[in-house]
């Protein structure tokens, strides 16, 4: 348990942060960690589902949750006086949820009508298609969501399990942020959370990046295209530098993406690159849409852009960079949600807090040099790429691979 007192603000974000998300799931049990979190807000022993809502509505405050690869994470926002409440009914879920039958088979609907809007949201989809491709047939390359006839098929009895062998106290960190004390976050912490001794922690299946090509027709008014290579994992020396170079590439209005290809080329509404890093890996990915008849200029040229990072970075680029990433993680900080919410994840990953102050000198820290080896290294990879809509004026995979390297 952890906890930062933020005596500027007037509400108290609690946060309980599970080290297990879709990669920790077999075959057998995809969606099951997004399911069960469903279900957290669907009843106790003392408590309904209709309980839980109105506990929270009645003192205006919020309740929600939500589930990633590696994490899922439940978390309340109240005004200060509430904190006692948002704590008592997050440990309550935590601990006694009951998972009854019939508001299981409800929330299964639910959960089946998610999945039906996913596969009619393309700019969502495409991002599916792109993780199967880079892992195919593991864990880390499966949809969140699964598929509907295997979330029809989970029992009270699965969720039981699943959750008795994941959500266990050396994977689950209990975070407050806001008008709170560290004393009187810890004296709730104690008065509400009971575990039993720490058990084990259960592994994840390694990631094995391969990539390749994937091309889905469908009749739709636009190409999605989602571009990526294996990048670095959030423990690696160089992690911040991976920021700063999907910020440069496309991260915002001034980037190369987005200049070259909006704001020179016209060629797209939407254009952005990320990086993502996992425990044991990282990508870093461009998605963009565009008109079927301009596929090929736009694949040719987020390939260029990827190639032409490994030349040249300029100081203006990299200043601009920090200081985006520097604003936006110290802008953060004035919501407790998100303190609370870093406080989890960085306990879980790092085993340590690291706090915004010192994230803001590894920024600093990063040079031009460390920004350009790992564009090289990137640029190196194999490519993965994910084309849904008229696939057929999207440049082969061949020449686009060789575009990297020239």
């Amino acid at each position: 348990m952890a906890s930062e007192f933020l005596p500027g603000v007037e509400s108290v974000a609690v946060t309980v942060t599970v080290g297990v998300g879709a990669r920790y799931e077999s075959l057998e049990e995809n969606g099951i960690s997004h399911l069960l979190e469903h279900m957290a807000f669907k009843g106790t022993k003392t408590r309904s589902a209709r309980d839980i809502a109105e506990a929270f509505d009645n003192i205006g405050g919020q309740v929600n949750a939500y589930t990633s690869m590696e994490m899922t994470v439940y978390y309340a926002k109240v005004l200060k006086e509430h904190a006692r409440l948002a704590v008592d009914v997050l440990a309550d879920i935590m601990q006694n949820s009951v998972f009854a039958a019939d508001e299981l088979a409800r929330e299964q609907d639910v959960v089946i009508q998610e999945i039906a809007m996913h596969h009619d949201t393309p700019d969502d989809l495409i991002v599916d298609y792109f993780d199967a491709t880079a892992f195919p047939e593991q864990p880390l390359g499966r949809s969140i969501l699964s598929t509907e006839d295997r979330v029809a098929g989970y029992t009270r009895d699965d969720l039981i399990t699943y959750m008795g062998k994941h959500y266990t106290p050396t994977r689950m960190v209990l975070s407050l942020a806001g008008n709170i004390t560290h004393e009187a976050a810890l004296a709730l912490a104690r008065e509400y959370f009971v575990f039993p001794e720490k058990q084990p922690a259960q592994a994840f299946t390694p990631a094995i990046y391969k990539g390749g090509d994937t091309r889905t027709k469908r009749d739709l008014e636009q190409l999605h295209l989602v571009m990526g290579l294996p990048a670095i994992s959030m423990h690696a020396p160089n992690y911040y530098a991976l920021n700063i170079y999907a910020n440069i590439l496309g991260g915002g209005m001034s980037s190369r993406l987005f200049q070259e290809v909006r704001e020179k080329r016209g060629l797209a509404y939407t254009v952005y690159s990320m990086g993502s890093a996992y425990e044991d890996c990282g990508l870093m990915s461009i998605y963009a849409a565009t008109a079927p008849e301009k596929a090929g200029e736009l694949s040719g040229v987020l390939c260029e852009q990827v190639a032409g990072m490994t030349e040249q970075i300029s100081d203006v680029e990299m200043n601009r960079a920090k200081n985006q990433h520097k604003a936006e993680l110290l802008m953060a900080r004035e919501n407790p949600q998100s303190v609370a919410g870093w406080i989890g994840r960085h306990l879980l990953l790092f085993g340590e807090y690291r706090q915004a102050a010192d994230i803001a000198r590894r920024v600093d820290a990063i040079t031009k040099e460390d920004v350009l080896q790992l564009a090289e290294n990137i640029a190196g990879g194999k490519l993965t790429v994910a084309a849904l809509g008229d696939i057929s004026g999207v440049q082969d995979y061949d020449t686009l691979q060789k575009k990297l390297a020239a």
